[in-house]
C-alpha cells in the first residue's frame, strides 16, 4: 500500500476524505493541530474517526496560533458569528492555517517517503475562506514540488482535495457510502468539552443543511 499523510481535523469533510483514502488503498498517516482553537473535542474526534477508519498511525502536533489571534476561532474576545452566513471572509478565517497546516503535513509526508497529501478542502458549501480554493490548492502543490527535496529527486507530490467540488450533501451521501459514523465527528466552531455543538454557527449550519439535502438523519449531538 501507498502511503499518504492526511490532515485530519475531526470534523465531517476531513473524516469522509480519509475514508476516500482508504478506499482508493492507501495507508493513512493522520495529522490533527492543535493551533489553539477554541476547543479540543475535535481533536478528540479526530482520534475516534482516525481509529475507526483504519487509520496507520494518528498524531497530534501543537502550535500556537492564538499568540497572533485575529480569528474569532483563535481569540476569545471575538465572538463566533451565530446569526446567519454572511457574504464575505467571516471572522471565524484563521490567518494562514491552512498554509501552515499543510506545511506540516508536506514535512512528515517527506520524512514518510509518502508522496500523497489528503486535505478536506470544499469550495461549494463553506464559510467563503480564501485558502480553500482550488486556485490556492493547486499553488501549494507546485509550491511543495520546488521546496523538498525528495521532490527535487524526482517523488513529486501529489495533493489531493476530493471533495473541493461537491456539496455538503453529497460529501455526506458519499462517506455514509463508505462507513463513516458522522456521530464520531465535531464540525461546531465552540463545541463544548463533551462535543456537543451550539447549532447556530456557520459550520453547524452548513453541516446541518447538508443532512437534510441529502435526505439523512443527522447525528449531531447539540446543546439543550
Amino acid at each position: 500500500m501507498k502511503n499518504g499523510v492526511v490532515l485530519l481535523s475531526g470534523g465531517l469533510d476531513s473524516a469522509t476524505v480519509l475514508a476516500i483514502a482508504r478506499r482508493d488503498g492507501f495507508d493513512c498517516y493522520c495529522l490533527s493541530i492543535d493551533y489553539g482553537q477554541r476547543h479540543r473535542a475535535e481533536l478528540a474526534a479526530a482520534a475516534r474517526v482516525a481509529s475507526a477508519l483504519g487509520a496507520r498511525e494518528h498524531r497530534v502536533t501543537t502550535l500556537d496560533l492564538a499568540a497572533f489571534g485575529g480569528s474569532a476561532l483563535t481569540d476569545t474576545r471575538i465572538d463566533v458569528p451565530v446569526t446567519g452566513i454572511a457574504a464575505g471572509i467571516p471572522v471565524t478565517y484563521v490567518p494562514a492555517r491552512n498554509t501552515i497546516l499543510l506545511s506540516l503535513a508536506l514535512a512528515w509526508a517527506e520524512v514518510l517517503g509518502a508522496r500523497d497529501i489528503f486535505f478536506g478542502a470544499n469550495a461549494v458549501d463553506y464559510s467563503g475562506y480564501p485558502d480553500c480554493r482550488p486556485e490556492y490548492m493547486r499553488a501549494f502543490e507546485a509550491m511543495a514540488n520546488l521546496a523538498t527535496k525528495a521532490a527535487v529527486e524526482g517523488r513529486r507530490l501529489t495533493l489531493h482535495t476530493p471533495i473541493i467540488d461537491s456539496s455538503k450533501a453529497d460529501i455526506i451521501r458519499q462517506g455514509t457510502a463508505l462507513g463513516v459514523d458522522y456521530a464520531l465527528t465535531v464540525s461546531c466552531y465552540q463545541a463544548d468539552a463533551a462535543g456537543l455543538a451550539c447549532g447556530r454557527c456557520d459550520s453547524c449550519r452548513l453541516r446541518k443543511a447538508g443532512f437534510e439535502s441529502a435526505g439523512m438523519n443527522d447525528p449531531t449531538r447539540y446543546r439543550g
